[in-house]
């Protein structure tokens, strides 16, 4: 049975409005592969305690002294997200268990091009990926589809930017946004289609495994047109959450 762990807040960056990343130094962690999740349980004055399953953002590392990252999106109904968005500071304890996940993960071992895709807060388990992929100079293409309601929305949008710009013969992202596009864009404001989808996703004919991430109707539309499109289905991984 995977155990509870109690974590320290080190440090807290906003990532958008409504988001933040925490950096935890966790007690007796193990590491994690990128891709991977874990739980995280916080307590009340009361007592009273909640927990719920958070992606992790940070690469993967076998460091038990490494910080790891979780990012978190405010939730309108939720019980722990708004603590964590706006309540928690730094050197505050949580506890946390894990890490959980085997399926969804990227190892640098894999040769294959990767297609990452990812609606809203789904980017985060692709951003472990991506910064694992950095980290290794990992020489296999890696290209992101990152559907998103509008540019203050984008999780990592520096760091984004410097991956796909340092590596640019390795790494691709691509934004959709949904509700309002930047100044220039040259895309129309929309969700994505099965024609987009196709425009911008590695060719069946290369082989790649696709992680797609994102809320239900999201995944199970782009695996659905991904199969579609020629990709086996078991060459497409999927992680879902139930927010919209």
């Amino acid at each position: 049975m995977v155990e509870w762990h109690r974590a320290t807040v080190e440090a807290i960056h906003d990532e958008t409005a409504t988001a933040r990343t925490l950096a935890l130094r966790v007690e007796d962690w193990r590491g994690q592969l990128s891709g991977q999740h874990l739980d995280l349980r916080v307590t009340a004055p009361d007592g009273y305690q909640a927990s719920r399953e958070y992606s992790i953002a940070s690469g993967a590392s076998t460091d038990p002294d490494a910080l790891v990252e979780v990012s978190v999106e405010e939730l309108d109904d939720g019980e722990v997200s708004p603590y964590l968005v706006r309540g928690i500071e730094v050197g505050d304890m949580i506890e946390v268990r894990g890490p959980v996940g085997g399926y969804f993960v990227w190892k640098p071992e894999q040769a294959e091009p990767i297609q990452l895709i990812a609606g809203g807060s789904g980017v985060v388990p692709l951003m472990s990926m991506l910064r694992t992929h950095a980290g290794a100079g990992h020489p296999t293409p890696m290209r992101l589809l990152y559907s998103v309601r509008a540019p203050e929305f984008v999780f990592y949008t520096e760091e984004l930017r410097r991956l796909a710009e340092k590596s640019a013969a390795h790494v691709m992202v691509d934004y959709a946004f949904t509700r309002q596009a930047p100044q220039g864009a040259d895309r129309s404001v929309g969700r994505l289609s099965r024609t987009e989808v196709e425009m911008l996703t590695v060719s069946p004919e290369l082989g790649p495994t696709t992680y797609v991430c994102g809320p239900n109707a999201f995944v199970e539309q782009i695996a659905g047109w991904l199969v579609e499109l020629g990709h086996p289905a078991s060459r497409v991984r999927t992680e879902r959450f139930g927010g919209v």
